[in-house]
């Protein structure tokens, strides 16, 4: 089903009113524009519809340009330096972001948006990762800790996920634990370990490549669709290489990273986003750099993943 790109605008422009997408917006608001191009359905409750929108606008505004990126994030009230409760003094953040006044700001908001609509209303795939049909069940949040100690690194995997059929008793997992891989042999299952925390009891593990790990996890009830279920790994390996990624399977949110070296800190770290799994163990391929903050820990995010590709993390001792 197409959309007309000037509806779609008109609809986008009335939802940055207000607290913007900062809060669930009312069924009434969204336009029928919207519900196409992000997915949503007659039998999506409030919490599901505000997630599908939140999703898909953070994944179009991920295609513009730095400027109007933050333009558009600011006026949704999507944007963590611009929480106002009211549209005009989240066009006044974002002006102080761009180093702006507000009339360029609001200038920016509307081509931003109009950019937006454009490309949602032309694109051939129009539902967000998350709302795409033929998957079981995608991943909301994936949120983990990470301890370097020497040769020694410790992961606490929390992950929430949302069942997108009924029925759903067991799930396939499958963890890129690339800092415990040997240069030019395969991870030995005495090299690390796994243990489920709670929300499920591990009952199958085998290595599907030199680093990556399959999971089997079952659930303690079978889930409903549209059903979230939280649960926490913890993960402990040997380090020889000096990354840490995810490669998403299934449609990915958020994955947030914290990650702490307790020894010596490294000469480099950077953020690695959307790249090919083997380029993460390329000593070409540094990433973004990432600041240490003062107890030696870092912390990144990444929103709307692309399934296939690499997230993480790399550092050089």
């Amino acid at each position: 089903m197409g959309v007309d790109a000037n509806e779609l605008c008109n609809e986008l422009k009335a939802l940055r009113k207000g607290r913007g997408l900062s809060v669930p917006p009312p069924p009434a608001a969204l336009g029928p524009a919207v519900r196409v191009v992000c997915g949503i359905s007659p039998d999506d409750a409030p919490a599901s519809t505000h997630r599908k929108v939140v999703a898909r606008m953070r994944e179009l505004a991920a295609t513009l340009p730095g400027d109007l990126r933050v333009a558009v994030l600011a006026a949704f009230g999507l944007h963590e330096d611009a929480t106002a409760k009211f549209l005009k003094e989240r066009v006044l953040s974002a002006a102080q972001m761009l180093e702006r006044d507000e009339r360029t700001a609001r200038r920016r908001i509307d081509e931003a948006i109009e950019r937006l609509a454009e490309l949602a209303a032309t694109s051939t795939d129009l539902a967000s990762p998350a709302a795409s049909p033929g998957h079981r069940w995608h991943t909301e949040e994936l949120r983990v800790a990470l301890l370097v100690d020497g040769p020694m690194v410790d992961a606490f995997v929390f992950r929430r996920i949302v069942a997108g059929e009924n029925g759903i008793e067991e799930l396939d997992l499958a963890l890129t634990l690339s800092a415990a891989a040997r240069q030019g042999e395969p991870v030995r299952e005495s090299e690390f370990e796994i243990d489920a925390f709670y929300g499920g009891a591990l009952t199958g593990r085998t290595m599907e490549s030199k680093e990556r790990i399959h999971l089997a996890l079952r659930l303690p009830a079978p889930l409903r669709r549209d059903q979230r279920h939280d649960f926490l790994l913890r993960t402990r390996a040997k380090l020889s290489a000096p990354y840490y990624v995810s490669v998403p399977r299934q449609p990915c949110e958020l994955f947030d990273l914290h990650v702490r070296f307790a020894g010596e800190p490294p000469a480099k770290t950077g953020r690695l986003a959307e790249i090919f799994q083997q380029d993460a163990s390329d000593n070409l391929v540094e990433g973004t750099p990432l600041e240490l903050d003062a107890s030696g820990a870092l912390h990144t995010e990444f929103r709307t993943l692309q399934r296939g590709f690499a997230y993480g993390v790399r550092w050089q001792p």
